[in-house]
């Protein structure tokens, strides 16, 4: 006889039975977890969604260890979530970390108005005071007089092709402490890679990394978080690169994080301006990793 999937139902989760639900964190918002259908309409948990609650938590301790070595302050630690989308990972992050303290903002920014506006009204049902949701592009966001002059964590998760730099770009101009980055579709080195195609085939047999498209893809892919992460270093900051086990729902799962240091590398800047000399990308020294 085939077995009926274990589900947990909602009156058990809400009133925090842990023994019971262990996935399920004491206070959480089942509201939230039904919008992001974690848990059904009926708040009940089965196989398939005690995996994706798993894989949010997954995401989630990488930043909440970085969120926890920030300084209290009475304006609280402030957050921008870049690329959001239905801001996903802003609301979580505001359910089992910001909803618990007195201070602290997230600012989820995000160019579809649409998906603005739903963030919005989801927040003011949940009680989500300390949210924003801005419809703006990241390089708008870096002047907006709407978010503060300083930001102490920067995320952007799946943020497509240079919406990724965009962010780390902002993340410099706001000096942030932390950056989480989960980069996705890196397509401009592609690009750049085939329009020179040619002349590096002619000039170093290294071209046959990227003549291929799919394989310029691939490799275009590689060297650009390659070449963020230099960058990163030679702007102060030390860089860790893991992979998000587990995100099943995307193979984009690299996952940047960037702590503050103050320390720039000279030898890292150094070794990104070979990197852009071989392969034929100077011009990006004026435009995206400008130093």
């Amino acid at each position: 006889m085939k077995k009926r999937p274990h589900l947990v139902n909602d009156a058990s989760v809400s009133s925090g039975a842990g023994a019971l639900t262990p996935e399920i964190r004491p206070g959480q918002s089942i509201e939230l977890l039904k919008e992001l259908h974690i848990l059904t309409r009926d708040g009940k948990l089965n196989q398939d969604t005690r995996r994706k609650l798993k894989q949010v938590y997954h995401l989630y301790q990488f930043i909440e260890k970085l969120l926890l070595e920030l300084p209290d302050s009475a304006a609280g630690i402030t957050l921008a979530d870049h690329g959001a989308g239905k801001s996903y990972l802003g609301f979580i992050i505001y359910d089992l970390f910001f909803k618990q303290r007195e201070s602290g903002h997230i600012y989820g920014v995000e160019t579809r108005s649409e998906l603005v506006e739903k963030s919005r009204t989801l927040a003011a049902r949940l009680g989500f005071v300390r949210m924003s949701f801005l419809n703006l592009s990241v390089a708008e966001a870096s002047v907006s007089n709407q978010l503060p002059d300083q930001i102490d964590m920067v995320t952007a998760l799946h943020a497509c092709d240079t919406a990724t730099d965009d962010a780390i770009a902002f993340g410099l101009q706001k000096q942030a402490r932390f950056m989480v980055l989960v980069p996705c579709c890196q397509a401009e080195l592609a690009r750049c890679l085939n329009e020179h195609k040619a002349l590096s085939l002619s000039r170093t047999t290294l071209a046959e990394l990227w003549r291929h498209p799919l394989h310029a893809r691939e490799f275009g892919s590689q060297l650009t978080n390659v070449l963020r992460c230099l960058y990163l270093e030679a702007s102060g900051y030390q860089v860790s690169v893991t992979e998000l086990v587990g995100w099943e729902h995307s193979m984009k799962n690299e996952l940047i994080i960037a702590r503050f240091t103050g320390h720039k590398k000279h030898s890292a800047g150094q070794k990104l301006r070979v990197l852009l000399e071989e392969f034929g990308l100077t011009q990006l020294l004026t435009t995206r990793y400008v130093q």
